[in-house]
């Protein structure tokens, strides 16, 4: 697989990760890694934050809409 955004701009890269959440194949210069909190609880909301937190892989788009920037 190669590289959505590179691809786009006419480049040739292999993808090393893919976005957790639009499914992009990404290269390791457009590949984003953040870490989220986890909450443990029951419904409605949860109840406390988890020590641990919880890594996941985005594209530059999906993160910067997961952050709520424009």
């Amino acid at each position: 697989m190669k590289c959505y955004i590179c691809a786009k701009e006419g480049r040739d890269s292999d993808a090393v990760a893919i976005c957790i959440v639009c499914g992009m194949g990404l290269c390791m210069d457009h590949a984003i890694r953040e870490e989220n909190d986890v909450w443990e609880g029951g419904y409605p909301f949860p109840a406390h934050k988890v020590k641990q937190r919880l890594p996941r892989i985005l594209c530059p788009e999906c993160a910067i809409a997961m952050k709520g920037e424009k």
